[in-house]
């Protein structure tokens, strides 16, 4: 276990863990709006606003698919020694955490089933920048419409028809962090 395995976690673990929290749930109360997120810092190539969506969201009895670049012994002894979280396969994953390169195609990933739309993974993105110019968003939470940088629109639109079911995305840049529900319709610009 190396000194960045043990470093990296909440020093006041109620109150970083509380704005955190406050942060994701506001993100994804609104999507297209962009939040700051901080507290915790995981090994490279982990962002902040990443490491801190996973230690506020996981516990260890959260199964974690990491992908791509992601996916070192740095981040998996992080993860072990912070949330105690499980690594598994896309297939069982409750969160998996990547690139969008990494992470596609997201249909790998489980959507819940019509009785349990609620078993289906949370994607965190992670982007080199988050901004609100891009696709349009419009749904639940969004007045009359937003914008983002998405990574694309078709694996969202595509997701969307599987709702209720379908999956959740949070994406992250630095300290920052944006929302996508799977119940929100994705336009491209």
């Amino acid at each position: 276990m190396t000194h960045d395995t043990l470093t990296g976690g909440f020093t006041e673990a109620p109150q970083q863990s509380a704005r955190a929290f406050r942060a994701l749930m506001n993100a994804l109360a609104r999507p297209g709006s962009i939040e700051k997120i901080t507290g915790a810092s995981g090994p490279a190539p982990l962002s902040v606003a990443a490491a801190t969506t996973l230690l506020t969201l996981c516990d260890g009895e959260t199964p974690i698919h990491l992908a791509g670049d992601h996916d070192t012994d740095a981040i998996r002894q992080w993860i072990a020694f912070h949330i105690g979280a499980p690594i598994a396969s896309r297939s069982e994953a409750m969160f998996a955490l990547g690139t969008w390169q990494a992470l596609t195609p997201i249909t790998d990933f489980p959507i819940g089933t019509p009785e349990y739309p609620d078993r289906s993974a949370t994607l965190i993105v992670e982007m080199d920048a988050l901004s609100n110019i891009g696709a349009t968003l419009r749904g639940p939470g969004i007045q009359t419409s937003a914008q983002l940088s998405l990574p694309e629109t078709t694996a969202f639109q595509q997701n969307r028809l599987l709702f209720p079911m379908g999956v959740d995305c949070y994406f992250t840049s630095g300290t920052r962090i944006a929302a996508l529900p799977r119940a929100i319709k994705v336009e491209a610009n």
